[in-house]
């Protein structure tokens, strides 16, 4: 079988993304593929930077990763900048798009946020044309195929559906999950003499009290909202306070 381990929104939350390795490797997967937002949020870039490049066979993009590259100037964009080495940032401003690959004759295609841009999202409850038009071809991304299934992230929510045949899956999310207060992430399993495929996520404790020490003590913006949102898996809107 060809098993891989799809990864994504990692977001600079180190513990959680070696809790996720320890147990890929315990499964003794090798293929390790993310799926973008590797920073933003947490208080470890650097460190979760050089774990995707030493451990991660595939990586794209995501909207955090572009944002704090340099596309974007929020406070919460420049304090994981200025903890990033230059070559770091290259890297992250560097990823690709996407990834499309054939598996048992079926196109898959892996990216971030949806098939229209970093900043378009696709929502669970997206209407059907918006689900059916996220496998359609989108040259500017490099995108070329009609895809069969669709794997993404953004969201921070796990998600499997069938759309009017084709897959679409969401891996949740590894450092920030908002659906829960555990990490997840895909197994994805291809039969390489045919044509089926199995898809299932995994749920994992980590040291949440250590990662929370650390944000703590980083001087990152918005450190109130991360611990909020890593007890108790809800959203946590992010506002510019003054005085503070």
């Amino acid at each position: 079988m060809i098993r891989l381990a799809v990864l994504a929104d990692l977001h600079a939350n180190l513990e959680a993304t070696l809790a996720v390795h320890a147990d890929v490797q315990r499964r003794g997967i090798s293929e390790i593929w993310v799926l973008g937002d590797l920073v933003g949020k947490g208080p470890r870039p650097r460190e979760v930077v050089e774990w995707t490049q030493t451990y991660a066979t595939r990586v794209i993009q995501g909207n955090w990763d572009a944002r704090v590259a340099g596309a974007t100037h929020r406070p919460q964009d420049l304090w994981p900048r200025s903890q990033l080495t230059p070559g770091q940032l290259a890297y992250l401003a560097g990823l690709p798009y996407g990834i499309e690959e054939q598996f048992g004759g079926a196109w898959w295609r892996f990216v971030h946020a949806s098939s229209k841009g970093l900043f378009h999202r696709l929502y669970p409850h997206s209407s059907l044309a918006e689900q059916l038009d996220a496998f359609a071809p989108n040259p500017q991304f490099a995108l070329y195929q009609h895809a069969d299934a669709l794997v993404y992230a953004d969201v921070h929510e796990t998600l499997m559906l069938d759309v009017e045949g084709r897959p679409l899956i969401n891996t949740g999310s590894v450092g920030n999950p908002l659906d829960s207060t555990l990490p997840s992430y895909l197994i994805l399993e291809f039969d390489p003499q045919g044509p089926a495929h199995t898809a299932s996520f995994v749920r994992l404790t980590y040291d949440r009290a250590a990662e929370i020490t650390v944000a703590e003590a980083s001087g990152m913006p918005f450190t109130r909202e991360y611990i909020a949102e890593l007890l108790t898996g809800a959203y946590q809107k992010r506002r510019a306070r003054t005085g503070e």
